[in-house]
């Protein structure tokens, strides 16, 4: 499941949400690489170029991500960053392998699998431009759905990182993992100590598909957790809010830095 991987440094596994692939998470590129990490990106299973091996389930999608990391990374520590449902399986993986994480960031992170028992801000968007969904044609319903920002900004960057994965995705195992899309057992339930490596959980304002109360609620497990929820940003916040988003990307890279030696 491993896309690419770039550059030299530290370790970053990067994972992306529900029904995209890992370009919906290029706009970090430059930060990270900045910040002297090396960045290994993930391509969950229904991503284009991915075989079918009858994945049906959150647990399997979590467990083969663990072991592709195994897999690429021996022994070597490391840290994480997960956009969405990538969240989920980010904060799986780095409770499994607390010893040898040095950092979790969540972007927009699910932490409750149930829609229906999510904490969730009413719908709005924050700025309406008919001008933007005019000009986005025949991709305006998929931007429209999440977008709360509306300018060509956010509709190119919606064109150009998240587009191509849902135009490809394989909907058949979409729909096998969301029939079984919780988790087993929460990561912070099976391993209930304290995470005490940096982390950044960052959230929108306006993000009415995973909200920001639910990760909330966790904070007294984050011990070492920045905690922003960013007004004007739904739920692809790092589109949205791209600089202001980078420059927390930046804070707890430079954090994990510091505690790695």
């Amino acid at each position: 499941m491993i896309a690419q991987i770039l550059g030299e440094g530290l370790p970053l596994v990067v994972i992306h949400g529900f029904g995209v692939d890992h370009r919906i998470m290029l706009p970090l590129e430059d930060a990270i690489d900045e910040c002297g990490w090396q960045r290994i990106y993930i391509d969950l299973p229904w991503a284009a170029g991915n075989a079918d091996i009858n994945v049906t389930s959150t647990d399997h999608v979590a467990q083969g991500v663990l072991n592709d990391i195994q897999e690429c990374l021996g022994d070597r520590p490391f840290a994480l960053i997960g956009n969405s449902f990538g969240g989920m399986i980010a904060r799986y993986v780095a409770h499994e392998l607390r010893d040898q994480v040095l950092g979790l960031a969540t972007l927009a992170g699910v932490y409750e699998p149930a829609h229906e028992a999510r904490s969730l801000p009413r719908r709005q968007v924050v700025r309406e431009d008919p001008s933007v969904l005019a000009l986005a044609g025949q991709v305006r319903d998929d931007y429209e759905e999440l977008t709360v920002v509306q300018s060509e900004a956010t509709l190119e960057a919606f064109t150009r990182y998240a587009l191509p994965g849902l135009r490809t995705a394989n909907q058949t195992i979409l729909d096998r993992v969301a029939a079984e899309y919780a988790l087993s057992v929460e990561p912070e339930v099976a391993h209930p100590a304290p995470f005490e490596a940096p982390s950044l959980h960052l959230f929108g304002r306006q993000d009415h598909v995973t909200g920001y109360e639910d990760g909330w609620k966790l904070r007294n497990h984050y011990v070492r957790g920045t905690y922003a929820v960013l007004d004007a940003a739904g739920h692809n916040a790092h589109l949205e809010r791209p600089e202001l988003t980078a420059a927390l990307v930046k804070d707890w890279l430079i954090r994990t830095s510091a505690s790695a030696l």
